[in-house]
């Protein structure tokens, strides 16, 4: 199980995102460009020293992640709000890579339709998004608990 951010906006929110990788044990991957200056300072202060210690991967843009995960053989599952399937029905597989779009604008159409799925988290009906980074931690727990769970 991997996750891929798409040109995320907020470094706060690549921060906690990369900590939630480090702490399940799963690699990360920044598709860019981001919305701000990318930095290791910026990443130490907003994943602590969790984002030091995350097996994160850069892609130079979204050219660069497609051709890495096809050359892997990696499923990519979207996570959105204009899902097909909803969060409990999906079933993931331990080599899909769970993508996450921009905070600010999700993902452009290409992205959506290059997506070998679209899974959206449930919500109460009248609100549009969690936060990327809450959205995030919830797959990602549902997803590992699928495959390979975890220790009690």
């Amino acid at each position: 199980m991997e996750i891929a951010l798409f040109q995320p906006d907020i470094a706060g929110n690549l921060g906690t995102t990369l900590r939630t990788a480090a702490c399940f044990g799963v690699p990360a991957h920044i598709i860019e460009p981001c919305g701000f200056p990318f930095s290791g300072a910026a990443l130490r202060r907003a994943g602590m020293d969790y984002a030091a210690r995350a097996d994160t991967r850069r892609h130079a843009d979204w050219a660069a992640f497609g051709d890495w995960a096809a050359g892997a053989d990696r499923r990519i599952v979207l996570l959105t709000t204009a899902g097909a399937t909803p969060l409990p029905a999906f079933l993931f597989t331990p080599s899909d890579i769970l993508l996450f779009g921009a905070e600010s604008s999700g993902v452009p159409p290409h992205v959506h339709a290059a997506a070998s799925a679209r899974v959206a988290i449930p919500m109460q009906p009248g609100f549009r998004s969690l936060n990327v980074a809450v959205a995030a931690g919830i797959a990602l727990a549902e997803a590992l608990r699928q495959t390979k769970g975890f220790a009690a």
